[in-house]
């Protein structure tokens, strides 16, 4: 584990904002009929929030992947409306970082996520992808 890795102390936080489009929607993603923000688009939205919060942290090196997310989508939420992704950590074991995130809506909670990523070195993570 490098140094910086062990750095990514629990207490980080990012917000990321997103104002709802028709590219957001259930419809266009293929995951519903109604045009509300889709959970695939809510999930991409906390999921870069949860990247955001412990970039400075990471060497040059090395990045976070993804590997697990528990979704509660509360509330749906229209096109234009604008929502915010509040992305905190709140354990770093090992490689293994977790984090919560709340989505908001004018002060109302619309989704709670839980979400882990993995940290790892970079080029070893692109070297064991297979050419498709």
């Amino acid at each position: 584990m490098s140094a910086s890795a062990r750095r990514c102390d629990p207490g980080l936080k990012h917000d990321r904002t997103l104002t709802v489009a028709d590219a957001h929607t259930a419809p266009s993603i293929g995951s519903g009929d109604v045009a509300v923000l889709a959970t695939p688009a809510l999930l991409a939205l906390a999921e870069g929030a949860c990247c955001a919060a412990v970039a400075d942290d990471l060497d040059a090196d090395e990045t976070s992947v993804g590997t697990w997310s528990e979704v509660e989508h509360l509330r749906p939420v229209p096109v234009g409306r604008t929502v915010c992704a509040h992305a905190t950590l709140v354990g770093h074991h090992g490689r293994r970082l977790e984090f919560t995130v709340s989505v908001e809506h004018d002060g109302e909670t619309v989704a709670r996520v839980r979400h882990r990523r993995m940290l790892v070195d970079r080029e070893r993570f692109l070297a064991g992808l297979t050419p498709g």
